[in-house]
């Protein structure tokens, strides 16, 4: 297992990159010529149709020992931590729908060895269905195991994943990607990978989208500087394994199951590669946040880090946005998040420290989902902290790291998450919406100023 000062990458979100972990590895002038350098198989990944745009399409050609056709039949093996549709009343699904305010306790870890990445898949809530490439999934991910001589896939959608306790060493086809928490991967569909915990158990979330890529948002008026740069976005180099006459397992996620491939092969033959196609990590702490130097503050909108879109014109079918340490300087504002109702669905997650809408409840691990339409916002002791201290600049959260997943789909949860016979059902706080039962009647028709107390 390598530590993280091993690893090169190649930097700048999007780009067409091209590595070789052989000099000459990589044909000269053409991508797939009669015979290839050092007698290796041309391979083609493509992550979009043949026929997208140029500005849109996605693939890379990967230059490998053995072909990934190379292996068994598929066998269906059990997955029941995963769903195959999130539609309520479908023959498939045991989702259920809710518009109540949900929290979660810090999800459990296993409490018994040998629960990998890929069986620590549990999904929370989604939407849609991946066999019409429409809608998302919401996962976390509980595990204490290495995965070793297996490579996991998912033919559903690309894969957001968001480390909260332990480190993530992560061989891809394509090279090798070191992600702690503060960082997060994007593992597109298709791509096969290992991950390895060189700290033990570890805990994360995982934001599904079944149809479109991530990308970065638009800037608009922001102009050609902030939020997230594209230069600090870093892909793996070529590093390939050379293992024969071995037992090798690839799983699948396919419509919502698992199934599994055997092979007599390392996975990770990739010799060299070039392309748009591939995985890649960013940290958190290299955001550049914008915020108000008035009064009043931005929309959570422009915290976004990357956003899959729909259909829609400036509408999003998953944006993943944080809350990182920032100064708060505005002027006669109320700077907790303001009560809201939104026609997005907001599922929230904290990877340290705390978030500055809620006093207590809300901890590392944990989580929330504020449906469609229902209502939100700061508790009661928030409120009145925020209401009546003196306002001078302050630094918001140094210690702290918040997120939300936020879609235009409306979500429907899993019986692993709200179920008490199942892991995810038994953190669930029944409790929640008393951290609003408190909220005091303070109008007074003869306080036009709004003073407090009056």
């Amino acid at each position: 297992m390598s530590s993280a000062s091993t690893y090169k990458y190649l930097q700048g979100f999007g780009n067409t990159h091209a590595t070789e972990a052989l000099e000459g590895a990589l044909p000269e002038g053409q991508n797939s010529p009669q015979r290839v350098p050092y007698g290796l198989y041309a391979e083609q990944l493509s992550g979009t149709a043949f026929t997208a745009p140029r500005s849109e399409n996605q693939r890379s050609w990967l230059y490998r020992i053995r072909p990934s056709v190379c292996h068994t039949p598929f066998t269906r093996t059990p997955s029941p931590t995963l769903v195959r549709s999130f539609a309520v009343g479908h023959q498939d699904s045991e989702c259920q729908s809710t518009p109540n305010q949900l929290r979660w306790s810090p999800f459990e870890l296993p409490k018994h060895g040998g629960v990998d990445f890929v069986h620590g898949l549990h999904t929370v809530c989604g939407s849609g269905d991946p066999s019409v490439r429409n809608g998302i999934a919401i996962h976390v991910y509980l595990a204490n195991a290495s995965m070793e001589n297996s490579a996991f896939y998912n033919a559903d959608g690309d894969l957001l994943i968001v480390p909260q306790q332990g480190r993530l060493d992560i061989q891809t086809e394509l090279g090798y990607l070191y992600v702690e928490p503060n960082e997060i991967v994007v593992i597109p569909r298709g791509i096969r990978y290992a991950v390895r915990l060189p700290d033990g158990p570890s805990r994360g979330y995982v934001l599904e989208v079944f149809d479109r890529h991530f990308e970065l948002p638009d800037l608009g008026p922001i102009g050609a500087n902030g939020l997230a740069n594209p230069r600090d976005f870093l892909y793996p180099t070529a590093a390939y394994e050379d293992k024969e006459n071995i037992s090798f397992t690839i799983t699948t996620k396919y419509q919502g199951q698992l199934y599994t491939l055997q092979q007599t092969h390392s996975a990770f033959d990739v010799v060299a590669w070039h392309g748009n196609y591939a995985p890649y990590k960013y940290d958190l702490r290299k955001f550049c946040t914008v915020n108000t130097v008035s009064f009043d503050h931005p929309d959570p909108s422009i915290f976004t880090v990357l956003t899959s879109k729909s259909n829609t014109p400036g509408v999003a079918a998953a944006d993943f946005v944080i809350f990182p340490p920032r100064w708060m300087v505005g002027e006669h504002t109320f700077r907790p998040p303001y009560y809201h109702r939104n026609c997005m669905a907001e599922f929230m997650g904290l990877i340290s420290g705390g978030y500055d809408a809620k006093a207590t409840g809300f901890l590392p691990g944990g989580a929330s989902l504020h449906s469609t339409m229902s209502a939100h916002g700061p508790d009661q002791v928030t409120f009145e902290k925020a209401s009546t201290e003196e306002l001078q600049p302050v630094k918001l959260r140094p210690d702290g790291l918040a997120f939300m997943f936020e879609t235009s789909h409306m979500l429907s949860l899993t019986k692993w998450a709200v179920e008490k016979e199942y892991a995810g059902g038994k953190v669930l706080q029944d409790d929640y919406y008393e951290c609003w039962q408190g909220l005091k009647k303070y109008f007074d028709p003869k306080n036009k100023e709004g003073k407090w107390g009056q």
